[in-house]
């Protein structure tokens, strides 16, 4: 069964599978990285895609760290797009991100905005929203990320959603 979420993570996760979903083509091959309960891949799935899951811990389809996806048996520019929710302020993984996802792929990203962190560690302390499963040591401004943006949203400023276009002529990042 389901396990049900907390109010803000429900409707947000929702939202988010709107979002990726109506830019993705049919068919498409998406790695989701850090996959937790596997909602979004379950989802994407359900919609026609191949989906391949990548968490620290199983049931995920591969399990390791993405910073160490060569060694997981991950192969280069094989995937259409690559979803990362909420993953991007625990690990500096957007290189790796990018080295998976085909050029002109799509990248869906979700994270605190890093001035408000503090605001979702009170939605957090309310049961409004997930609880962090590590420490948020590289939040990033999306404003900040040289790739080709398709969507950005700001939800109450707190938070940023975004899918990107894996453009591979841009540096992967702008310096913060």
């Amino acid at each position: 069964m389901e396990e049900r979420q907390p109010l803000v993570s429900e409707i947000s996760r929702r939202k988010k599978f709107n979002l990726i979903n109506e830019h993705l083509a049919p068919g498409s091959r998406v790695l989701e990285v850090g996959t937790g309960d596997g909602w979004f891949a379950k989802k994407l799935r359900e919609s026609g895609h191949d989906i391949v899951t990548l968490d620290l811990e199983a049931p995920a389809d591969v399990t390791g760290d993405i910073l160490n996806w060569r060694d997981l048996g991950l192969k280069e520019k094989s995937f259409d797009a690559v979803v990362a929710l909420e993953v991007i302020e625990h690990v500096d993984c957007l290189d790796a991100i990018c080295s998976l996802c085909k050029d002109d792929g799509l990248i869906l990203l979700s994270s605190p905005h890093p001035k408000f962190d503090w605001a979702m560690k009170m939605l957090e302390f309310f049961h409004l929203t997930q609880r962090r499963t590590s420490p948020h040591c590289n939040l990033t401004d999306f404003a900040t990320i040289d790739l080709g943006r398709v969507a950005f949203k700001r939800p109450l400023l707190i938070h940023q959603v975004a899918v990107f276009r894996n453009t591979p002529s841009k540096a992967m990042r702008a310096t913060a």
